[in-house]
């Protein structure tokens, strides 16, 4: 399967901009074969707002026009996409991602872990607890940024059959794990990574790029710059996720990350309010 993940600039509060350009990225990835195209956090609002109020604009609900734009983008060139938005739902603003595919809006996952920092200052939390989105073009899951820094998020989606983990984020200059975080991911799990940052500068942030496309074996096939906008496209083997038996020396060095697991010893993972 190609993948793309789209590196972008992103206007605050250009909501329109911001989708034109998302749109004719889908056409170019889609061009160039590409069946899942992964997008920035928040690539059609932008990220750094000084409060609830100013971002409210630019949020909407999901069914909406942008997510029904994409979704008829993504009939149109029969492709999946993961795009970055700031959902309404009621009252309530969530830091989301939306899923389209050719079969129409899959559904949104809504970023669990906030940072204190640009919107997420604001939002409420995810209350959507690690969907999965079964798609003609694989079984994906989604981390948005600060997520993608908890293992239990990945682990998680692994346990629920993810073939690929889509991260979208708006990693900001002083994010020094983040080039590794995708490999780690990737390999800790056995499951493919399609990780799209930003790029450019955004009321004194300036976002460091570094998008990849990274194997389930934790090898990078596809990694952008700090500074250029770029779309990275690469050819992963989603049905690879599936085999989590790995076998170097037949019955003399074979392990398996899933089954060799021991959950009864896992407790203090789900313990509330335990300190460190």
């Amino acid at each position: 399967m190609k993948v793309a993940a789209v590196q972008m600039d992103v206007k605050i509060l250009e909501k329109e901009r911001n989708l034109e350009n998302i749109l004719d990225c889908l056409k170019s990835t889609a061009q160039a074969g590409a069946g899942i195209v992964v997008f920035p956090e928040c690539a059609l609002t932008g990220y750094c707002f000084t409060s609830l109020e100013e971002a409210a604009p630019v949020a909407e609900p999901v069914p909406g026009p942008a997510s029904e734009a994409l979704a008829a983008a993504a009939q149109k060139l029969d492709c999946t996409a993961v795009v970055g938005m700031l959902e309404r739902d009621g009252d309530r603003i969530y830091n989301a991602a939306v899923v389209v595919t050719p079969q129409g809006i899959a559904g949104t996952f809504r970023k669990l872990h906030l940072p204190y920092l640009g919107i997420d200052r604001f939002v409420a939390p995810g209350d959507k607890p690690f969907p999965v989105f079964e798609t003609a073009h694989g079984k994906i899951g989604i981390n948005i940024c600060f997520d993608c820094s908890f293992p239990e998020a990945g682990r998680i989606l692994k346990l629920k059959g993810v073939q690929l983990l889509a991260i979208a984020t708006n990693w900001p200059i002083g994010s020094d794990s983040w080039q590794h975080t995708p490999k780690v991911r990737a390999a800790e799990n056995h499951f493919n990574v399609v990780a799209a940052n930003r790029v450019g500068e955004e009321r004194g942030f300036r976002f460091v790029g570094h998008s990849q496309i990274v194997d389930f074996t934790g090898k990078t096939l596809a990694e952008a710059g700090e500074t250029e906008e770029t779309i990275l496209l690469a050819d992963l083997d989603l049905a690879g996720a599936d085999r989590n038996r790995v076998v170097r020396v037949p019955g003399q060095w074979e392990f398996d990350r899933m089954a060799a697991r021991r959950p009864e010893m896992y407790g203090p993972l789900a313990e509330l309010d335990r300190e460190p």
